[in-house]
């Protein structure tokens, strides 16, 4: 299954539904649970894992700076970090997942077609002549 980012996801949610994710949101906090709000949730549960990601990638990158010094305090927090990142990545492969299960699982519906003009109904047909029950000679 392909990797999709958060923007991608969001991308996918606003073309099945027809409308910008913000305003999806909006919409979704005014109506009972259903796949909107489920679809939102594992968005924006995507969107923390990858910032967790960067935050947790940068925090490492400045602690293994080439210019600084390791000493035993800071190998902990190296440990940490990678830990928390391997968290991170996990939490968003997961939520990628699940989410693209389910937007693969999912088709826009087309908009109702406009009624058909309704035609009146036919006519009622003449009625028929009265049959005598004489017999004619």
């Amino acid at each position: 299954m392909p990797h999709f980012t958060s923007t991608e996801i969001a991308g996918r949610i606003e073309d099945l539904y027809g409308a910008p994710l913000a305003d999806l949101e909006a919409h979704a906090q005014d109506q009972p649970p259903g796949m909107l709000s489920a679809l939102l949730g594992m968005h924006n549960d995507l969107v923390l894992a990858e910032r967790g990601i960067d935050v947790h990638r940068d925090h490492l990158a400045r602690l293994l700076h080439p210019e600084r010094q390791l000493d035993r305090h800071e190998v902990s927090h190296l440990l940490d970090g990678a830990r928390r990142i391997a968290e991170a990545v996990a939490v968003r492969d997961a939520q990628t997942t699940s989410v693209s299960a389910v937007l693969q699982s999912l088709a826009r519906v087309p908009a109702p077609a406009p009624p058909a003009p309704t035609s009146s109904p036919p006519a009622p047909a003449p009625p028929r002549p009265a049959q005598s029950t004489a017999r004619s000679h």
